[in-house]
């Protein structure tokens, strides 16, 4: 009887694959395009590997899309700034127009905060 020889045992190679194609496989799974199942079909990945890279790449999706207090407020004060300039050049146009056809609509269309605003201006640009 022979004993048997001890053999190398068989290893599976395993093909390396970019960080881009990993999150562009979870981007399909996670927009709803495809299933886990079927992305495990076509692109030869087992579905093990996939739920692993689902639950790693979730952290760095979280990451990706995080934005500071500080560069969040910063944000909105410049987005106030930006409306303030466009409510100043509105109002303007209001009072020219007002003056052109001689009509007061701002008193009868706007709020009386904002109408006030308009005779406010208009005080300013007569003088």
């Amino acid at each position: 009887m022979e004993t048997p020889t001890n053999q190398a045992c068989r290893k599976d190679s395993y093909q390396k694959v970019t960080f881009e194609y990993k999150l562009f496989v979870i981007d399909q799974i996670n927009n709803g395009q495809i299933s886990a199942n079927f992305a495990s079909k076509k692109y030869n990945i087992s579905r093990t590997t996939i739920h692993y890279w689902m639950k790693k790449l979730s952290n760095y999706s979280n990451q990706k899309t995080f934005i500071s207090k500080d560069d969040e407020i910063k944000k909105l004060k410049e987005r106030i700034e930006d409306l303030e300039g466009i409510k100043e050049f509105q109002q303007e146009l209001i009072v020219e127009f007002e003056k052109v056809t001689g009509e007061e609509l701002s008193k009868k269309y706007l709020p009386e905060g904002l109408a006030n605003e308009i005779q406010r201006k208009k005080k300013k640009l007569s003088k």
